[in-house]
């Protein structure tokens, strides 16, 4: 009986360490501090040198666990991944998880071997484990700082986190393998790479092409779909490592392909993530905490502190300005992404691969990177707000999205319900604004469901439900937020015609037929004013969109809101009215199609 009861202390000590976990967030969220941050702290408190007194030393526990939330991490990042978001940055983002890890780790190693008296090959392993940047830490600082970044150093980010920490791992464990074994030839560690990169790349599009291939086939009970990928992203994981591909790598492709398909109770399955990933980060983290020993951290500190400055300072920037050269990146963009780099779970999970093979120096390792990670979090992480307000690369963001509801329908993949609450001041109710590709189907007044010719007009605060593509839905937010207040004309402009910043280049190139590259038609007014000027916008900017000019109109949430278009200068001075005439008609259609007055 006696072993029974110590289960149960287990659990309920267990479940009250998660909760005080969740309870603690809210705080965290509040004054800004890094999550990750918090978790391992009370992991410490509750470890055997904290007031807690838990005795703690399951290394394979904590990696086994460890092992289960990277991989639901980087699934749920590959699941909300688009295509058409990471193309452009497709190239910059993978030299930087690959070369820009290499160049990190190598950068970092002499600082390393010299100030814990490494040879080199573990001065080497101690650059591999802290060299990936945390998906997890740097989107969810973003998120809690209210911080909107620009969508090409967004994405950038966003494709380099989720696949950088596939690379440091197979470089991890390269190296703990040349430790433990004595050596190995150049050509062996090349071959291993390209092994587990080629097979995990398959891997993870073949499996995930058959979770899709299930989830539309096969008929679930309702409730099922979202717990059944959930372990399929598992299932590959597991299956790629046994078969020495990268098990990382496999999942975050296979979410990225089963995102980016029509599938059912998608809405469930990302919402079902979301908590699974979540609760995994807290355990994860706080069985991380317990491992470590407040008194044999105190010989690595001033080491740690040490390659913790190189790594930030000295290695990530290096890396990053190397890597990003060939691109079209202005220094503002690299020195952000160059201080984004923070380090999380991912290093401290790296760490504690030389504690699970039992090498020597294997808590060096781990107490290392633990001072790393709260380093980079408490100097980092709390600066982040401030480095993207000051180098003018992230925008606050104007106001909190409308309060969207999305419902599968049965029988079918390519439309789903999307409902509203309709404000006063929405583009929607001032303008009668809606993408053609929607169809308001019923509306909900007075606790009564209405059809929208019943319902005609629809009022303010009726709840209106449109059918609209899955891929598409979050687009229909801005039709339904508080237009802001418009300014008086600007003389500089042709007349008073203006034009929302949220249309998009695709709108103004299907109406007037002016130049837009593929890559760029899905770009809103306000997103291309972002991406292409080297500062904040202020009213007056310009840039040029071939035959036209673009003319910062109105700011409103430090972004362009509303966007004049201006004649191009040079003239026909043979028949300027015939031109300015036909240019002004141009205009009234783009006005017509897209604002449907």
């Amino acid at each position: 009986m006696a072993s029974l009861d110590s289960v149960s202390i287990a659990i309920l000590l267990g479940a009250v360490l998660v909760m005080i976990g969740i309870l603690s967030s809210l705080l965290a969220l509040r004054f800004g501090a890094p999550l990750l941050l918090v978790f391992l702290v009370i992991g410490m408190a509750a470890g055997d040198a904290g007031p807690g007194q838990l005795s703690f030393d399951d290394v394979r526990t904590t990696y086994l666990v460890g092992s289960v939330a990277l991989a639901l991490i980087l699934f749920d990042g590959g699941l909300r991944t688009r295509f058409q978001s990471i193309r452009a940055v497709l190239a910059p983002s993978m030299v930087l998880a690959t070369a820009g890890v290499l160049l990190t780790a190598l950068i970092t190693a002499p600082v390393a071997r010299y100030a814990l008296d490494l040879n080199w090959t573990e001065a080497l392993l101690v650059g591999a484990v802290v060299a990936s940047t945390d998906a997890a830490a740097v989107f969810l600082l973003v998120h809690a700082q209210g911080l909107r970044l620009r969508p090409r150093v967004g994405a950038t980010l966003e494709v380099e986190s989720g696949t950088n920490d596939p690379f440091a791992v197979f470089l991890t464990l390269m190296l703990v393998e040349l430790i433990s074994s004595g050596g190995s030839s150049f050509l062996h560690v090349v071959r291993e790479f390209a092994q587990e990169a080629v097979f995990g790349a398959i891997v993870g599009m073949v499996g995930g092409r058959l979770v899709v291939l299930a989830l539309n086939r096969v008929a679930l009970p309702q409730g099922l779909h979202a717990p059944f990928v959930t372990t399929a992203a598992l299932v590959i994981f597991g299956g790629a490592q046994i078969a020495h591909a990268s098990g990382f790598l496999a999942v975050y492709l296979a979410g990225i392909i089963i995102g980016n398909q029509p599938t059912r109770a998608h809405n469930s399955v990302v919402t079902f993530l979301d908590a699974a990933t979540w609760l995994a980060q807290i355990v994860m983290f706080v069985l991380l905490g317990l491992l470590v020993s407040p008194y044999r951290l105190l010989t690595s500190v001033p080491p740690a502190i040490a390659v913790a400055l190189t790594l930030m300072l000295v290695a990530r920037p290096l890396a990053v300005f190397l890597c990003l050269a060939p691109f079209r990146f202005n220094w503002r963009e690299k020195i952000f992404m160059a201080w984004t780099g923070l380090r999380g779970a991912v290093a401290i999970f790296l760490a504690s691969i030389p504690m699970l093979v039992g090498l020597s120096k294997a808590y060096l390792y781990f107490d290392v990177a633990f001072v790393v990670v709260i380093i980079s979090l408490l100097l980092q992480g709390w600066t982040l707000a401030a480095a993207a307000r000051r180098l003018h690369v992230a925008l606050p963001r104007a106001e909190r999205g409308p309060r969207r509801v999305e419902l599968d329908l049965p029988g079918q993949l390519e439309q789903q319900l999307v409902g509203y609450p309709v404000r006063p001041k929405s583009l929607y109710l001032k303008r009668g604004l809606i993408p053609s590709w929607s169809k308001p189907t019923l509306v909900i007044r007075d606790q009564r469901i209405l059809s929208p010719a019943e319902a005609d007009p629809v009022a303010a605060g009726d709840y209106l439900y449109l059918l609209a593509p899955p891929e598409k839905a979050e687009a229909l937010d801005r039709f339904f937020v508080d237009m802001l207040p418009g300014a008086a004309p600007d003389p500089h402009l042709l007349g008073d015609f203006t034009v929302s910043g949220e249309h998009t280049l695709g709108e103004l190139a299907d109406a007037y037929g002016v130049k837009v590259d593929d890559e760029h038609a899905r770009l809103t007014l306000s997103d291309y004013f972002d991406i292409h000027l080297d500062h904040a916008p202020k009213a007056g900017a310009e840039l040029a969109l071939d035959p036209i000019v673009l003319v910062a109109r109105s700011i409103g949430g430090g972004r362009v809101n509303v966007v004049g278009l201006r004649m191009p200068e040079e003239e026909d001075e043979a028949a300027p009215e015939t031109r300015t005439a036909s240019f002004k008609r141009k205009l009234s259609e783009i006005w017509s199609s897209v604002a449907g007055t």
